[in-house]
């Protein structure tokens, strides 16, 4: 007895790119969606909440001197969020990033205000005191073994201690013009008149440049090494997105008065950590302490020493953040750095980090105060109260912070 067999070939897909081979790649670029969520997740809800408020606004959120402003006022909380990072991704906390912010800021205003001290010196000076702070909390974690949470609540005392007795209760400012230009400078004007800052349409443009090839080449090295990447399409998707983003903040940038001083220092920073953190074997490190310590220490890893480094570099980024908060006021104050911990540890948080350790980026660290800067400031523009944002702002970090353990169970299911 046979059976005959009548082979059926597949429907062809209907017009308009519906059908199993347009399904099959939604299907897939959904899956790499979903795989790169924790990656991804912030960066996509930035660019909503930016929607968003431009909306709510009637696009005041965008307006070139807006731009401007935003990345003026939050300057300081991003550059404490890329040093917060690193302290959470090696499991620990600082909570000292506030107040010794004030304290440097304190000790540049009676170098240069009272002593006559050139800021140039003044600065360096600040930088080793930020040094200085960090170590020796550094050493008394690392070293003594004393819990980071009590190190670092004890330094929030004491330095904010110091900067009331070193300001006397009062402000002291102004500061000479070169420090001013730290918080308030742009790049100056170059070339014939376009009716934008010529300079920054450069920046905007080598930027662009930069971001595509490292795209590129980030991508052929993870095929060289069989690794998982994108699909081509949300690849050049996710690239089309970063590059219009790039091209529209150049553009309102240029529209106004150009390229922020204090925004070149952060893109510096940036770079250079995000490489370290990526490529150099102490970023490795990092990783490895806050994921698995007692197995980086199976494998030689250098935790005591790693986690030292870790706080001494927290602690010059908190005197930068310093000299740009004071710089910005033009005036240091007793009061100066409130809540800044806080905002830079939901920063990291709201940008991927992850409460156990071993986990987050650079980028994400930005992405997160961007997301905070973006929401203070739209809800500015929209006259709600302080009191709905502190609610707002703590229901973004709960979000955050929930997102990340329901990935971390999807994942582990």
């Amino acid at each position: 007895m046979s059976t005959d067999v009548t082979a059926k070939s597949p429907a062809p897909a209907p017009p308009g790119g519906s059908g199993p081979a347009a399904d099959g790649l939604l299907g897939v670029m959904l899956a790499g969606l979903r795989r790169n969520m924790r990656q991804y997740g912030m960066l996509i809800a930035l660019g909503l909440i930016v929607v968003l408020f431009a909306i709510w606004t009637d696009g005041d959120l965008l307006l070139p001197r807006n731009v401007s402003n935003l990345v003026l006022q939050n300057s300081y909380i991003l550059i404490l969020a890329i040093g917060m990072m690193l302290v959470i991704i090696a499991g620990h906390i600082d909570l000292s990033v506030g107040s010794l912010t004030a304290f440097t800021g304190a000790f540049a205003a009676v170098l240069t205000v009272q002593h006559g001290v050139s800021w140039p010196v003044a600065l360096v000076l600040c930088l080793v005191i930020g040094a200085a702070a960090g170590a020796i909390q550094g050493y008394l974690i690392a070293y003594l073994g004393i819990p980071s949470f009590i190190v670092t609540l004890a330094g929030m005392l004491l330095f904010r201690g110091l900067t009331e007795i070193l300001l006397k209760g009062q402000t002291l400012g102004p500061f000479p013009d070169g420090l001013q230009k730290l918080g308030n400078g742009f790049l100056p004007e170059v070339g014939p008149n376009t009716n934008y800052h010529n300079l920054t349409l450069l920046l905007g443009l080598v930027l662009i440049a930069a971001v595509v090839w490292q795209e590129f080449r980030d991508r052929r090295r993870q095929q060289e090494f069989s690794l998982e990447v994108l699909p081509t399409r949300l690849f050049l998707l996710k690239l089309t997105a970063l590059v219009a983003a790039i091209l529209v903040i150049t553009m309102l940038l240029a529209s106004y008065k150009g390229t922020p001083i204090v925004l070149i220092v952060l893109g510096v920073l940036v770079v250079g950590y995000g490489y370290v953190m990526r490529n150099a074997v102490f970023g490795r490190h990092i990783y490895a302490i806050g994921g698995n310590l007692p197995a980086a220490k199976l494998s030689g890893v250098k935790d005591k020493k790693v986690t030292f480094y870790v706080f001494l570099n927290m602690g010059v980024l908190a005197a930068l953040a310093g000299l740009v908060v004071a710089a910005r006021l033009n005036a240091a104050s007793p009061k100066a750095g409130v809540n800044f911990e806080l905002e830079a540890i939901a920063s990291s948080f709201i940008g991927g980090a992850s409460m156990s350790g071993g986990v987050g980026t650079v980028l994400g660290a930005i992405i997160g105060g961007l997301v905070l800067g973006v929401l203070n400031n739209g809800m500015n523009l929209l006259s709600v109260g302080t009191d709905w944002q502190q609610v707002i702002k703590g229901l973004a970090l709960l979000v955050a912070v929930g997102f990340d353990v329901w990935n971390k169970r999807k994942s582990g299911s």
